[in-house]
């Protein structure tokens, strides 16, 4: 399976993304999905999960009520809303698909990954 990641760009402070991930190729796609992202000279960080079929959702420290992931399963696709983003969300954000249908927060619960998309927010 492949994943590619869009929707990234540049916003102001207190702006909205949506981002989004499309599976494609061969492979199951009922996998829990997540969103991580790394910012220069940092670590790769936890953002959000969904479990197979959506049922659950995870986000990491500080960003549920801004962040919220979802999935749709006809399409194969995995969205994250971003709104009233803060510089410290800029990132390189990497949607990834987890080795179960579970929904993870760690990075070694995941297979595949997407090459990433720039969110930078400008003060």
């Amino acid at each position: 399976v492949q994943l590619q990641a869009s929707g990234g760009g540049l916003v102001q402070v207190g702006g909205s993304l949506r981002l989004s991930c499309a599976l494609s190729g061969i492979g199951s796609v009922s996998h829990g999905m997540g969103w991580f992202r790394q910012a220069p000279g940092k670590e790769r960080e936890f953002v959000a999960s969904i479990s197979w079929p959506g049922i659950r959702t995870y986000y990491g420290d500080g960003l549920k009520g801004r962040f919220t992931v979802s999935r749709d399963n006809t399409k194969n696709t995995v969205d994250l809303q971003m709104n009233n983003l803060k510089p410290e969300d800029t990132a390189v954000y990497y949607c990834a698909q987890g080795i179960s249908q579970w929904a993870s927060a760690s990075v070694e619960q995941y297979v595949a990954w997407g090459q990433g998309t720039l969110v930078t927010v400008s003060s």
